[in-house]
């Protein structure tokens, strides 16, 4: 490998130089800080710097958006604390998607076979109602369908179908997603 020969020149994150560094030194800083609870003010943020956002998006602080105009997010959905949208290229969520803590939704990553170790570039995918869970990892052209589960701490390296539940390293189908037609509210039973 030659690291030396590493060249990305080609990469244009869509936006002028100035907005970006508006974004890193401005936006960027309030979207994470701890202090402002207000997801109605994250939600306004993101979309003076081109993101499209739908309605009632709950998003947590410690969220990190790379390029808020490379993002999509419909209706509803949640984006827990500490997420990181780390999109080169586009990222789209649906509607009613949860996105619990600490997931890292990556669209780079470099040609291992490239003896300059270059830059690629994707897409990630999050269909209508699907859930992916704390700590999980999503790597580029990866698109979850409708309804799909990627579980706790999975790394997921290819697309999910509908209602499939994924777990592990490399995630793989575990289960089919069932939902109930109501809710049901249990307390919690201790054992003794």
């Amino acid at each position: 490998m030659n690291l030396a020969a590493y060249d990305n020149s080609w990469y244009h994150p869509g936006r002028p130089f100035w907005i970006q560094a508006a974004w890193f030194f401005v936006g960027l800083p309030l979207m994470r800080c701890q202090l402002i609870p207000s997801s109605g003010f994250r939600r306004v943020l993101l979309r003076m710097f081109g993101a499209a956002v739908g309605s009632g998006v709950v998003i947590k602080p410690g969220v990190r958006v790379k390029y808020p105009w490379r993002l999509r997010v419909g209706d509803h959905s949640w984006i827990g604390e500490d997420v990181w949208l780390d999109n080169l290229g586009d990222i789209e969520i649906g509607s009613n998607v949860c996105i619990s803590q600490g997931a890292y939704l990556c669209t780079g990553n470099h040609d291992w076979s490239d003896p300059a170790f270059g830059l690629r570039t994707g897409f990630i995918r999050i269909k209508d109602g699907a859930w992916i869970g704390a700590k999980v990892v999503i790597c580029p052209d990866v698109c979850v369908a409708e309804g799909a589960v990627a579980a706790a701490g999975s790394v997921v390296m290819r697309s999910i179908g509908e209602r499939e539940i994924w777990v592990g390293n490399p995630a793989a189908q575990w289960s089919v997603r069932r939902i109930r037609t109501e809710s049901i509210q249990e307390p919690c039973v201790q054992q003794r």
